[in-house]
């Protein structure tokens, strides 16, 4: 049994991208690249219904806005206890 092939996601997404021109058929795609036309085919269909992933949700960027606060306090925070600790120990 051969070994599989593994592609790149930026090999995928170049195929994908050329099928979806239509300028060429996926057939013709498919076989210019050594990939087989279903393979191709999958990989259009992934990428029509994951596609508006790329773009994320507002709610997806509220939250990463506020984890990014989150970690920002926590910062400031552990800055405080190590001028604290760096002033405790110089007196000594």
């Amino acid at each position: 049994m051969g070994k599989r092939k593994r592609f790149s996601a930026t090999f995928k997404f170049n195929l994908v991208r050329e099928a979806l021109t239509g300028e060429r058929t996926e057939a013709e795609i498919a076989r210019r690249n050594g990939v087989h036309p279903v393979t191709l085919s999958k990989w259009k269909a992934k990428f029509l219904e994951n596609g508006a992933t790329v773009f994320g949700s507002d709610d997806s960027l509220r939250e990463k806005e506020r984890e990014i606060a989150r970690l920002e306090r926590l910062l400031g925070k552990k800055e405080v206890e190590i001028a604290l600790m760096k002033n405790f120990f110089s007196e000594r």
